[in-house]
């Protein structure tokens, strides 16, 4: 089984999606549990791919290799997640905010909460106030993220804030903001409930927000 899992990390490390898939499969036909195949092979790698992302070590061409071999093996674990013998550590709701169609950070960001093991819904791009609630409520995520590059576009991440607390959902849903424009003062003042400054801060923190929850 070790042998197994651990050539599923050397070919994630070698960023080599076709062999990632290959023994993925090998490892679900051997009844190696899915939570295993996970975490110590798929998410395992993601951990240090990320970690050297935020050092520098490595840059986004290398991260969105890694990324698609990791995504290689996760589309045979789907069927598993589906029945329900896969746990993720939580949902995550994203998106960029209505009126902003800049979604690179964004995208960075849902890869990377993907690589940590978070079952994320990714809105895309000029996302109404309502849609982020809506599907929150509905998928019953713990968290909102959203992301903004024009400062045109800020205010509608105080309008989800808003939202949130007419509907008593502030306890339930934490939010979580960023994007080149937004600040941490920004954060305070509309309510928000962190500021990430950059994808791997922005997954620190919403791993933080689910240890606690």
């Amino acid at each position: 089984m070790m042998n197994l899992l651990k050539q599923i990390v050397e070919s994630l490390v070698a960023k080599d999606a076709e062999k990632v898939l290959e023994l993925t499969v090998q490892a679900i036909q051997q009844q190696i549990a899915p939570r295993d195949i996970l975490d110590q092979g798929l998410i395992a790698v993601m951990s240090i791919v990320g970690e050297q992302f935020r050092k520098h070590e490595i840059f986004l061409p290398d991260l969105l290799l890694a990324s698609k071999a990791m995504y290689a093996g996760l589309e045979e674990l789907k069927p598993l997640f589906a029945r329900g013998e896969i746990l993720t550590f939580g949902k995550v709701v994203i998106g960029t905010v209505h009126g902003d169609l800049h979604d690179i950070g964004k995208n960075l960001v849902s890869i990377m909460l993907k690589g940590a093991g978070f079952d994320v819904i990714d809105l895309g791009k000029d996302v109404p106030p309502e849609r982020f609630v809506e599907v929150a409520k509905k998928e019953e995520a713990k968290v909102i993220g959203m992301s903004a590059l024009l400062t045109t576009t800020m205010p509608v991440m105080k309008k989800v804030i808003h939202l949130l607390r007419e509907q008593e959902l502030t306890g339930r849903i934490k939010t979580i903001i960023g994007g080149a424009c937004v600040t941490k003062n920004y954060a305070v003042e509309i309510g928000a409930d962190a500021y990430g400054y950059d994808a791997a801060k922005a997954v620190e923190i919403v791993k933080d927000i689910f240890s606690k929850t």
